[in-house]
Protein backbone atom coordinates (compact mmCIF):
# COMPACT_ATOMS: atom_id res chain seq x y z
CA UNK A 1 0.00 0.00 0.00
CA UNK A 2 0.97 3.27 -0.71
CA UNK A 3 2.43 5.59 2.26
CA UNK A 4 0.04 8.25 3.07
CA UNK A 5 1.17 11.60 1.82
CA UNK A 6 1.24 14.83 4.39
CA UNK A 7 -1.12 16.98 2.28
CA UNK A 8 -3.47 13.79 2.43
CA UNK A 9 -3.78 14.59 6.26
CA UNK A 10 -4.17 18.07 6.51
CA UNK A 11 -6.69 17.76 4.30
CA UNK A 12 -8.36 15.74 6.15
CA UNK A 13 -8.08 17.72 9.18
CA UNK A 14 -9.26 20.72 7.45
CA UNK A 15 -12.23 18.45 6.29
CA UNK A 16 -12.93 18.02 10.22
CA UNK A 17 -12.86 21.46 10.74
CA UNK A 18 -15.03 22.28 8.25
CA UNK A 19 -17.41 19.40 9.77
CA UNK A 20 -17.27 20.75 13.29
CA UNK A 21 -18.57 24.26 12.46
CA UNK A 22 -14.66 26.02 12.87
CA UNK A 23 -14.53 26.57 8.92
CA UNK A 24 -18.39 27.21 8.01
CA UNK A 25 -20.21 26.21 4.27
CA UNK A 26 -19.63 29.74 2.32
CA UNK A 27 -16.58 31.18 4.40
CA UNK A 28 -13.58 31.70 3.33
CA UNK A 29 -10.54 30.01 4.85
CA UNK A 30 -7.27 31.47 6.46
CA UNK A 31 -4.53 31.96 3.55
CA UNK A 32 -1.59 29.91 3.40
CA UNK A 33 0.27 31.04 5.54
CA UNK A 34 -1.93 31.13 8.53
CA UNK A 35 -2.70 27.66 7.64
CA UNK A 36 0.54 26.64 7.42
CA UNK A 37 1.38 27.78 10.61
CA UNK A 38 -1.18 26.64 12.22
CA UNK A 39 -0.63 22.92 11.01
CA UNK A 40 3.18 23.32 10.93
CA UNK A 41 3.69 22.56 7.29
CA UNK A 42 4.85 24.31 4.86
CA UNK A 43 2.85 26.53 2.39
CA UNK A 44 3.28 23.94 -0.67
CA UNK A 45 1.72 21.44 1.38
CA UNK A 46 -1.34 23.14 2.39
CA UNK A 47 -1.90 24.39 -0.83
CA UNK A 48 -1.74 20.26 -1.92
CA UNK A 49 -4.04 20.00 0.46
CA UNK A 50 -6.64 22.51 -0.89
CA UNK A 51 -6.12 21.39 -4.15
CA UNK A 52 -7.09 17.85 -3.02
CA UNK A 53 -10.59 19.35 -1.09
CA UNK A 54 -11.24 21.64 -4.35
CA UNK A 55 -11.28 18.33 -6.18
CA UNK A 56 -13.59 16.45 -3.77
CA UNK A 57 -15.94 19.34 -3.94
CA UNK A 58 -15.20 20.59 -0.18
CA UNK A 59 -13.34 23.98 -1.17
CA UNK A 60 -13.56 25.99 -4.51
CA UNK A 61 -10.73 27.73 -5.16
CA UNK A 62 -10.93 32.02 -6.53
CA UNK A 63 -7.84 33.38 -8.43
CA UNK A 64 -6.13 35.78 -6.43
CA UNK A 65 -9.08 35.75 -3.42
CA UNK A 66 -8.01 32.17 -1.51
CA UNK A 67 -10.08 29.16 -0.70
CA UNK A 68 -13.79 29.03 -0.05
CA UNK A 69 -15.82 26.49 1.34
CA UNK A 70 -18.58 24.94 -0.35
CA UNK A 71 -21.94 26.49 0.25
CA UNK A 72 -23.53 22.72 0.52
CA UNK A 73 -20.94 20.16 1.02
CA UNK A 74 -20.48 16.50 -0.42
CA UNK A 75 -21.57 14.75 2.67
CA UNK A 76 -19.43 12.23 4.15
CA UNK A 77 -22.42 10.36 5.11
CA UNK A 78 -23.85 9.44 1.86
CA UNK A 79 -23.10 6.28 0.13
CA UNK A 80 -21.37 5.82 -3.28
CA UNK A 81 -22.11 3.41 -5.41
CA UNK A 82 -19.78 0.87 -6.56
CA UNK A 83 -19.41 1.24 -9.98
CA UNK A 84 -16.01 0.49 -12.15
CA UNK A 85 -13.98 3.06 -14.03
CA UNK A 86 -16.04 1.55 -17.35
CA UNK A 87 -19.63 2.52 -16.00
CA UNK A 88 -18.40 5.83 -14.35
CA UNK A 89 -16.80 6.95 -18.01
CA UNK A 90 -20.15 5.99 -19.76
CA UNK A 91 -22.17 7.77 -17.70
CA UNK A 92 -20.09 10.55 -17.95
CA UNK A 93 -20.29 10.70 -21.60
CA UNK A 94 -23.84 10.73 -22.15
CA UNK A 95 -24.57 13.51 -19.47
CA UNK A 96 -21.24 15.43 -20.09
CA UNK A 97 -21.95 15.58 -23.88
CA UNK A 98 -25.59 17.00 -23.28
CA UNK A 99 -24.08 19.42 -21.09
CA UNK A 100 -21.84 20.99 -23.45
CA UNK A 101 -24.36 20.39 -26.28
CA UNK A 102 -27.08 22.81 -23.90
CA UNK A 103 -23.84 25.02 -22.72
CA UNK A 104 -22.69 25.82 -26.87
CA UNK A 105 -25.55 28.30 -27.96
CA UNK A 106 -25.33 30.53 -24.79
CA UNK A 107 -21.92 29.91 -23.44
CA UNK A 108 -20.26 33.26 -22.42
CA UNK A 109 -17.41 35.35 -23.42
CA UNK A 110 -16.46 35.10 -19.46
CA UNK A 111 -16.77 31.26 -19.22
CA UNK A 112 -14.72 31.03 -23.01
CA UNK A 113 -11.87 32.67 -21.38
CA UNK A 114 -11.74 30.35 -18.24
CA UNK A 115 -11.87 27.24 -20.06
CA UNK A 116 -9.08 28.78 -22.05
CA UNK A 117 -6.75 29.06 -18.92
CA UNK A 118 -7.75 25.57 -17.48
CA UNK A 119 -6.49 24.69 -21.36
CA UNK A 120 -3.58 25.78 -20.14
CA UNK A 121 -2.94 25.11 -17.12
CA UNK A 122 -3.36 21.73 -17.44
CA UNK A 123 -0.48 21.59 -20.17
CA UNK A 124 2.08 22.66 -17.64
CA UNK A 125 4.57 19.81 -17.16
CA UNK A 126 5.31 21.12 -13.83
CA UNK A 127 2.12 20.29 -12.10
CA UNK A 128 1.06 17.26 -9.97
CA UNK A 129 -1.48 14.50 -10.97
CA UNK A 130 -3.52 15.76 -8.05
CA UNK A 131 -3.55 19.26 -9.72
CA UNK A 132 -4.25 18.15 -12.93
CA UNK A 133 -7.01 15.90 -11.95
CA UNK A 134 -8.40 19.35 -9.73
CA UNK A 135 -8.00 21.48 -13.09
CA UNK A 136 -9.59 18.74 -14.75
CA UNK A 137 -12.29 18.78 -12.84
CA UNK A 138 -12.90 22.51 -12.43
CA UNK A 139 -13.07 22.45 -16.71
CA UNK A 140 -15.85 20.08 -17.04
CA UNK A 141 -17.40 21.54 -14.06
CA UNK A 142 -17.57 25.33 -15.90
CA UNK A 143 -19.02 23.34 -19.02
CA UNK A 144 -21.73 21.81 -16.97
CA UNK A 145 -22.66 24.74 -15.06
CA UNK A 146 -22.25 26.56 -18.19
CA UNK A 147 -25.56 24.55 -19.60
CA UNK A 148 -27.67 26.30 -16.88
CA UNK A 149 -29.31 23.20 -16.10
CA UNK A 150 -29.26 22.34 -12.39
CA UNK A 151 -30.36 18.56 -12.54
CA UNK A 152 -27.27 17.90 -15.19
CA UNK A 153 -25.10 20.17 -12.98
CA UNK A 154 -26.27 18.05 -9.31
CA UNK A 155 -25.79 14.31 -11.64
CA UNK A 156 -22.20 15.51 -13.18
CA UNK A 157 -21.13 16.91 -9.65
CA UNK A 158 -22.25 13.13 -8.06
CA UNK A 159 -20.12 11.60 -10.99
CA UNK A 160 -17.15 13.61 -10.39
CA UNK A 161 -17.22 12.85 -6.65
CA UNK A 162 -17.29 8.87 -7.75
CA UNK A 163 -14.42 9.59 -9.87
CA UNK A 164 -12.55 11.31 -7.29
CA UNK A 165 -13.42 9.14 -4.23
CA UNK A 166 -14.23 5.80 -5.24
CA UNK A 167 -10.36 3.85 -5.16
CA UNK A 168 -10.34 2.09 -8.12
CA UNK A 169 -11.60 4.27 -10.41
CA UNK A 170 -8.93 6.85 -8.70
CA UNK A 171 -6.24 4.46 -9.73
CA UNK A 172 -7.76 3.50 -13.61
CA UNK A 173 -7.73 6.97 -14.13
CA UNK A 174 -4.50 7.57 -13.01
CA UNK A 175 -2.84 5.08 -14.87
CA UNK A 176 -4.54 5.81 -17.88
CA UNK A 177 -3.57 9.45 -17.62
CA UNK A 178 -0.37 9.24 -16.99
CA UNK A 179 0.34 7.91 -20.56
CA UNK A 180 -2.55 9.77 -22.60
CA UNK A 181 -2.08 13.98 -21.51
CA UNK A 182 -1.36 14.64 -24.93
CA UNK A 183 -4.59 13.42 -26.41
CA UNK A 184 -6.66 14.70 -23.63
CA UNK A 185 -5.70 18.27 -24.20
CA UNK A 186 -6.44 18.05 -27.69
CA UNK A 187 -9.73 16.59 -26.87
CA UNK A 188 -10.57 19.20 -24.72
CA UNK A 189 -9.18 22.17 -27.15
CA UNK A 190 -11.92 20.82 -29.78
CA UNK A 191 -14.28 20.78 -27.29
CA UNK A 192 -13.74 24.57 -26.59
CA UNK A 193 -13.73 25.17 -30.11
CA UNK A 194 -16.79 24.12 -30.64
CA UNK A 195 -18.36 25.76 -27.79
CA UNK A 196 -16.78 28.52 -29.52
CA UNK A 197 -18.39 28.51 -32.73
CA UNK A 198 -21.92 27.77 -30.35
CA UNK A 199 -22.15 24.48 -32.33
CA UNK A 200 -24.20 21.96 -30.12
CA UNK A 201 -23.82 19.48 -32.03
CA UNK A 202 -20.21 19.51 -32.60
CA UNK A 203 -19.43 20.41 -28.98
CA UNK A 204 -21.63 16.80 -28.36
CA UNK A 205 -19.35 15.18 -30.40
CA UNK A 206 -16.09 16.22 -29.45
CA UNK A 207 -17.18 15.32 -26.07
CA UNK A 208 -18.07 11.89 -27.14
CA UNK A 209 -15.00 11.09 -28.95
CA UNK A 210 -12.95 12.28 -25.50
CA UNK A 211 -15.07 9.79 -23.49
CA UNK A 212 -14.92 6.99 -26.25
CA UNK A 213 -10.75 7.54 -26.48
CA UNK A 214 -10.28 7.59 -22.40
CA UNK A 215 -12.42 3.76 -22.46
CA UNK A 216 -10.62 2.20 -24.99
CA UNK A 217 -7.58 3.20 -22.98
CA UNK A 218 -8.82 1.60 -19.97
CA UNK A 219 -9.22 -1.66 -22.13
CA UNK A 220 -6.05 -1.61 -23.48
CA UNK A 221 -4.99 -0.87 -19.76
CA UNK A 222 -6.83 -3.66 -18.41
CA UNK A 223 -5.71 -5.78 -21.03
CA UNK A 224 -1.84 -5.03 -20.60
CA UNK A 225 -2.52 -5.82 -16.52
CA UNK A 226 -4.11 -8.90 -17.37
CA UNK A 227 -1.15 -9.92 -19.46
CA UNK A 228 1.79 -9.44 -17.01
CA UNK A 229 -0.53 -10.91 -14.29
CA UNK A 230 -0.63 -14.10 -16.27
CA UNK A 231 2.77 -14.10 -17.01
CA UNK A 232 3.97 -13.39 -13.69
CA UNK A 233 1.80 -16.49 -12.90
CA UNK A 234 3.34 -18.49 -15.51
CA UNK A 235 6.73 -17.62 -14.43
CA UNK A 236 5.87 -19.21 -11.00
CA UNK A 237 4.49 -21.94 -12.61
CA UNK A 238 7.45 -23.20 -14.19
CA UNK A 239 9.45 -22.32 -11.27
CA UNK A 240 7.87 -24.42 -9.08
CA UNK A 241 7.81 -27.29 -12.04
CA UNK A 242 11.84 -27.02 -12.31
CA UNK A 243 11.95 -27.06 -8.66
CA UNK A 244 9.84 -30.24 -8.33
CA UNK A 245 11.99 -31.99 -11.42
CA UNK A 246 15.00 -31.71 -10.16
CA UNK A 247 14.01 -32.91 -6.35
CA UNK A 248 12.54 -36.31 -8.68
Amino acid sequence: MAERRLFEDVADTIRRLILDGTYPPGTRLPGERELSERFEVSRVTIREAEIALQATGWIHIRTGAGAYVEAVLPGDNAVLPKVSAFELTEARSLFEAEAAALAAPTISAETLEKLETLLTAMADENASEDQISAIDREFHMTIAAASNNKAIIHVIESLWRMRMELPEVRTSHSMVCQKDGKARQSEHSDVVEALRKRDASGARLAMRRHFNRLLESMLDETEERALVELRQRSAESRERYLLSAKLA
